[in-house]
């Protein structure tokens, strides 16, 4: 059975899945849900007919983007085959019986609902993404469908914690450029010219700077949770090789 998550804040069916519960093996156990990964399709198909029946919707019914770091989010109407989703990191819908699902190792999947619009949506939160403005975009187009922005729940799901999240000047600066006040989201690191930096932290406050009001933080660092997450951070510290993906997903209730 696919383990998940859930927050009370957001409608079931939805669920923050963890990497128990599969079928696949080695590097991949146990519930890889990534198509894009080198683990066996037929493996992954599975994993994924396992969290859509958690979630009581088709196998064929959940679906995911090509995600790619970017702002673009996808209005679904329809299912598509499964791995040919169009390039974009998030997700929004009014469907009944869809699921919307994101993929991630350490970044940051934030799922949204107002329920009384009966509107969900679903976003990969990278850095990257995050700063850009993907929080931002999957909220603008879930309104377009008739959510209100007062009424959105957002829960950030598992991710990197800042205790975890070493970073470099790179990326620091290029948050500091968009925001001199984010600083707040920044610790200093245990070395030389290194930071901690808060993603979870700092997605909720754009959440709630574009003016959701519910929102909730898991708290959980997939980093330091070997038997539960996949991390690629704790792939790189351990000297690399492959990895799987936990899945997010909600579906309107």
């Amino acid at each position: 059975m696919a383990e998940s998550l859930r927050v009370a804040t957001l409608p079931p069916p939805h669920g923050f899945f963890t990497r128990r519960g599969g079928v696949s093996k080695g590097p991949f156990a146990s519930l890889n849900c990534s198509l894009s990964s080198p683990d066996d399709r037929d493996l992954v198909l599975r994993n994924r007919g396992r969290v859509a029946d958690a979630l009581g919707v088709p196998h064929t019914h959940l679906v995911g983007c090509t995600q790619v770091h970017g702002i673009d989010v996808v209005c679904v109407e329809t299912p598509w085959e499964p791995g040919s989703g169009p390039r974009a990191d998030a997700m929004v819908t009014r469907r009944r019986g869809l699921a919307l699902g994101i993929i991630t190792a350490d970044c940051a999947p934030v799922l949204f609902a107002d329920t009384e619009a009966g509107v969900v949506g679903a976003a990969h939160a990278g850095w990257r993404g995050a700063v850009a403005g993907i929080i931002e975009a999957t909220i603008a187009a879930m309104v377009s469908l008739g959510a209100r922005t007062e009424r959105i729940a957002a829960a950030v799901g598992p991710c990197i914690a800042q205790s975890s999240y070493e970073v470099a000047a790179d990326l620091r600066d290029t948050v500091l450029a968009s925001a001199p006040a984010d600083t707040r989201f920044f610790a200093e690191g245990n070395r030389e010219a290194r930071w901690q930096f808060d993603l979870p932290g700092y997605c909720a406050a754009r959440l709630r700077a574009a003016g959701v009001a519910g929102v909730t933080v898991t708290g959980i660092d997939t980093l330091a949770e070997d038997d539960r997450f996949f991390s690629h951070r704790r792939r790189t510290l351990t000297g690399g090789g492959p990895i799987g993906h936990q899945i997010s997903a909600i579906t309107v209730g």
